[in-house]
């Protein structure tokens, strides 16, 4: 695995990255043009290379072996983004925290609150209120928000932030490759943002032999008005829960993926799993049907 760092200034990104060599056996990587001298004893058991691509390349041929960078540009960042053993991982802390960090290290050029905040601002969106116009490149905020994991470090000492870390498990492979649990449960959020449901968002994925055979999301049945358009009073009114369950119009998530893989005409004698990004329904609505959906269908498990 290879391990990326990015954060803001004073967050922590190098006591992370010592964490991981010092525990977990990674080589800790960097280039030489962004050595940092305040962190002589990392960079000195490291391997520096010239380039970006040169790291890739070196990292690629032992792929196997476990890595730690945190002082890659966003161009670095977006090319090792693309490596399915490259995890990202982002760490922020308080400014106010981050502040006094800085003082502890002695740094001269941050001596001032004002200062700090201005360089933050330039360092996490290109820009402070002292500039004329945006610098080059990708803000570090944007590279922060596509981070596999993220670090918040608000410990003042760092056994605490490393047993925080220990807990984050960086190193299980499910970060890099979901197992076909997660993969599934994943489709179901996505299908639930299909849904015009005005009370809930719901995804279902029926799924046989690791297959995909049908998915489902909650809303008004086909030909009718959307319930976010004014298909179904009951969930527009905003009945409680519960309540006005025979006025409701909208068929659930779990039931249109049943019906979808029907009108395939898939086998469901055996093997068929049903994902749902929420507790199906198994409860009685109307005169118990979603019991009947589910008896006569067979699924052989549930996972939501």
């Amino acid at each position: 695995m290879f391990i990326g760092i990015v954060g803001s200034q004073c967050s922590g990104k190098h006591t992370l990255a010592r964490y991981l060599v010092e525990h977990h056996g990674c080589t800790f990587v960097y280039l030489k043009e962004q050595q940092h001298a305040s962190y002589d004893p990392l960079y000195n058991g490291g391997l520096s290379f010239d380039s970006v691509d040169d790291m890739q390349q070196y990292v690629t041929e032992r792929w196997l072996d476990h890595f730690v960078t945190c002082n890659t540009d966003s161009y670095g960042i977006w090319t090792l983004k693309k490596r399915p053993f490259f995890l990202l991982v982002s760490v922020d802390a308080p400014v106010y925290m981050r502040f006094q960090r800085s003082l502890q290290r002695g740094n001269a050029v941050n001596d001032d609150l004002e200062t700090f905040v201005s360089l933050d601002d330039r360092l996490l969106y290109n820009i402070s209120t002292v500039d004329d116009e945006l610098a080059p490149g990708t803000p570090l905020c944007k590279l922060m928000s596509i981070s596999d994991v993220h670090v918040t470090n608000v410990y003042r000492d760092t056994a605490s932030l490393y047993d925080h870390v220990t807990d984050l498990d960086l190193f299980n492979m499910e970060r890099l490759r979901p197992s076909w649990d997660t993969y599934f449960m994943h489709l179901s959020d996505l299908a639930a943002r299909r849904s015009n449901c005005m009370k809930r968002r719901v995804g279902c994925i029926l799924v046989k032999d690791s297959r995909v055979i049908a998915t489902g999301y909650n809303g008004t049945p086909r030909g009718l008005k959307n319930c976010n358009e004014g298909g179904c009073q009951r969930c527009n009114e905003a009945s409680p829960c519960g309540t006005g369950l025979d006025r409701c119009l909208c068929m659930h998530a779990e039931e249109n993926a049943l019906l979808e893989a029907g009108r395939g005409r898939v086998d469901f004698s055996h093997g068929v799993v049903l994902y749902c990004n929420t507790c199906p329904c198994l409860g009685e609505h109307g005169e118990g049907e979603k019991w009947k959906v589910f008896i006569y269908f067979i699924i052989c498990r549930l996972c939501y």
